[in-house]
């Protein structure tokens, strides 16, 4: 049996199987997107599915605080968009 990785939610701090978890990713060029393949180079921030966990992850700057860098408004929204594109099409 292969093992599954598992990885931290960055806001509640749970572990969970790395499948079951939403990455988003800061590539070299400097850009900041959802990676639904869990695949993408870049450095990766796991969230939990959690309702509250996204909002706080989105409201509260996480994504400045996890990547160590400005992340502009646009970006956000666009990261926010992407994950809740995918949510509805579950």
């Amino acid at each position: 049996m292969k093992k599954i990785p598992q990885r931290t939610c960055v806001i509640c701090q749970e572990k969970f199987d790395k499948r079951d978890l939403l990455r988003i990713v800061a590539d070299k060029s400097g850009q900041i997107f959802y990676d639904p393949t869990g695949k993408a180079n870049g450095r990766g921030a796991y969230i939990c599915r959690s309702q509250a966990c996204q909002e706080q992850f989105f409201n509260k700057n996480y994504l400045e605080r996890t990547f160590k860098r400005k992340v502009e408004k646009e970006v956000v929204d666009q990261v926010r968009q992407q994950i809740s594109n995918k949510m509805m099409k579950r």
